[in-house]
């Protein structure tokens, strides 16, 4: 069941991605224990934007980014609506005002994987999924 759901995702994120002109694929990924299955854009935007720190259920949700590459360059434009630049001024700007605290930053989607993996909370983004019980792969839902 679980191999069927990913393999509906990726082949959603193909179809939205080649779409939207796009032909990277991206997965929302979050910590096994997390209360979500399922996330609606505007939230995901917000998570990542710092504008909102917590899922829709009042649990506590951590953020955690890509340092670049064309998979984080896709989701900032998909998901925030920004270009790399525009993210960053974004973020520096909240935490010159003391809003908030970048997110973490990894090299690797292996190591995106490991901590949310291991991050009660944490919320990411990555290509694909190697391993599916290592987290919970969230849907995209249209609801706000």
């Amino acid at each position: 069941m679980r191999r069927t759901r990913i393999a509906f995702l990726t082949v959603l994120g193909i179809l939205l991605g080649a779409g939207m002109g796009h032909a990277q694929e991206i997965m929302i990924v979050a910590n096994p224990a997390a209360p979500v299955s399922e996330i609606s854009r505007d939230q995901l935007r917000d998570i990542f934007i710092g504008a909102r720190t917590r899922f829709g259920n009042g649990s506590r949700a951590v953020p955690v980014l890509l340092k670049g590459g064309p998979v984080h360059e896709v989701f900032l434009s998909r998901i925030v609506g920004d270009n790399p630049d525009e993210f960053r001024v974004r973020w520096r700007r909240a935490v010159f005002t003391g809003q908030g605290a970048m997110p973490k930053e990894f090299l690797s989607e292996a190591a995106v994987l490991d901590y949310v993996a291991t991050t009660p909370g944490a919320i990411g983004y990555v290509s694909r999924v190697p391993d599916a019980n290592l987290v919970k792969v969230l849907m995209i839902s249209t609801k706000k």
